[in-house]
């Protein structure tokens, strides 16, 4: 189980790369017109709507990304089954769409149906294309559906799977928005302990996308609280409209790059310039505009621990603020940003004490994570389990059979590849195929049909077995290519 939220947790890094760019376009674009958000300046419209066309369809990258990254051979075809997965139960649990199966009017579906878009549903539609695409990509189907064989029969398997997971969630998905409901509006009767409360719950719902029926709650209309709109058109209490989400400055401000920092010091010395790189650009993200999936989705699977602690630490922030009464708000999220706006507004209340909490969470974030990054030896990035064990020696004198060094590229990575792959016993013995930033990551039936040697005569760096059924092969940092080549060569 470890091992396959690790896995979801590396295929997410595949879109979550994207998103510190798009970040910053919308929070330049924002800058620049802060009040109109790209009504009264065609360069601020540019850029919001570039950098929104990201992160307003994260749900569907996900689910690319992950089928495709989930899947055995990384092949497109598992990328275009994610992409059907998420088209199916997107259109099957529309509002439209509901409406139609439950013979009503559209104004009388349940509310919950009008937050599918979410990164729960895209990640679970990539989950889903990625165990169809791995069941059926090599299926045979008869001669006279012969066409339909293989990797073609992927997407058609995915959209069926899905068709039974969207009747599944038609029924479940409402009882557990109204619940969230239900339970955002009993807690918020519990002034700060509330605020608490719903700051942790908030982020702990992250992955699943029912954070939006907690959040209607607290942010708008729903049970009378509505703390953005009170907050921005003046009508609410000094020093309590705002409550629920001035805690959320902080952590997103300062809190969560300090948690970037820790990440990047305990990363592997060979990988700190990779994470450096991530950290930096999804740091800024957050600080700037408050768009903190980035960091989040970067550990969230892969340290589903360090998350808990980020989502407790969240709910004691919000708490925090709401017991001191500093407030402050936000039209798009807790950024710089909408923190500068938001500070002159009438019902901001001493609102640069949350500065002075970020700068304190700054530093707890920063040695909580480190601390637990170290202590439980968590696969943050740069830190996978697949970097942890020792390599062993290559032996030189192994075969005469070496990859000569001025061959060119093309033909040194093919060769390797076949080398290789003959050294772990071919299509007979090869299950899975994968790898990381500089190791092969490999499944066989057999560990004993593995002949070492031969392996290590194609100039690699190393060799590790992990477990009975699982290898890794250091090749460097032109592992890619290589892996490409043993794809090729299975049957």
């Amino acid at each position: 189980m470890k091992s396959y939220f690790q896995r979801i947790g590396r295929s997410l890094m595949l879109p979550v790369a994207v998103l510190p760019v798009a970040a910053i376009l919308m929070g330049i674009g924002y800058w620049i017109d802060p009040s109109g958000w790209g009504g009264e300046s065609v360069y601020a419209a540019f850029l919001i709507k570039a950098g929104s066309a990201v992160i307003d369809n994260l749900p569907v990258l996900f689910a690319v990304g992950l089928s495709l990254g989930m899947s055995k051979d990384k092949d497109g075809a598992a990328a275009l089954s994610g992409l059907v997965a998420f088209l199916v139960i997107t259109t099957l649990l529309s509002t439209d769409s509901v409406a139609m199966l439950q013979g009503i009017d559209v104004e009388a579906v349940s509310p919950a149906f009008g937050k599918i878009n979410n990164a729960f549903i895209g990640i679970i539609s990539g989950l889903v294309a990625a165990a169809m695409y791995n069941r059926f990509h090599t299926a045979k189907l008869p001669t006279a559906l012969a066409f339909f064989s293989g990797k073609r029969l992927a997407p058609i398997m995915t959209s069926i799977a899905m068709m039974v997971v969207s009747m599944i969630l038609l029924f479940v998905w409402p009882v557990v928005f109204s619940g969230l409901v239900t339970f955002g509006t009993t807690i918020s009767k519990l002034g700060a302990v509330g605020a608490g409360l719903y700051g942790f719950f908030n982020r702990l719902l992250i992955p699943t996308g029912l954070h939006h029926a907690l959040n209607s709650v607290f942010w708008f209309d729903v049970a009378g609280i509505n703390d953005i709109g009170n907050f921005w058109a003046n009508t609410g209490v000094k020093g309590t409209t705002g409550m629920y989400q001035a805690g959320f400055f902080p952590i997103m401000m300062f809190g969560l790059p300090g948690g970037a920092l820790a990440m990047y010091h305990t990363a592997k010395d060979n990988k700190k310039k990779v994470v450096a790189s991530l950290m930096i650009a999804a740091s800024f993200a957050a600080f700037f505009t408050g768009v903190t999936e980035p960091l989040e989705f970067s550990f969230m699977f892969a340290a589903p621990v360090l998350y808990l602690v980020h989502a407790v630490l969240t709910g004691i922030s919000l708490f925090i603020a709401a017991t001191f009464h500093w407030t402050a708000g936000f039209g798009f999220s807790a950024g710089l940003v909408d923190f500068i706006l938001s500070s002159s507004l009438p019902l901001a209340n001493k609102p640069f004490f949350l500065i002075l909490q970020g700068l304190v969470f700054f530093a707890i974030y920063y040695f909580v994570f480190r601390f637990i990054i170290v202590k439980f030896n968590l696969s943050t990035p740069g830190r996978g389990d697949d970097e942890d064990e020792e390599m062993v020696e290559e032996d030189d004198s192994a075969s005469t059979t070496k990859v000569s060094a001025s061959s060119t590229k093309d033909a040194k990575f093919k060769r390797q590849a076949e080398i290789i792959y003959d050294g772990l016993g071919g299509d007979a013995n090869v299950t899975t195929i994968d790898n990381c930033t500089t190791r092969l990551r490999l499944e066989v039936k057999d560990m004993s049909v593995v002949d070492e040697k031969k392996i290590k005569s194609a100039g690699i760096a190393g060799i590790n077995k992990v477990s009975d059924h699982n290898i890794q092969v250091i090749v460097g940092t032109e592992v890619q290519f290589v892996a490409d080549e043993m794809i090729k060569l299975r049957k």
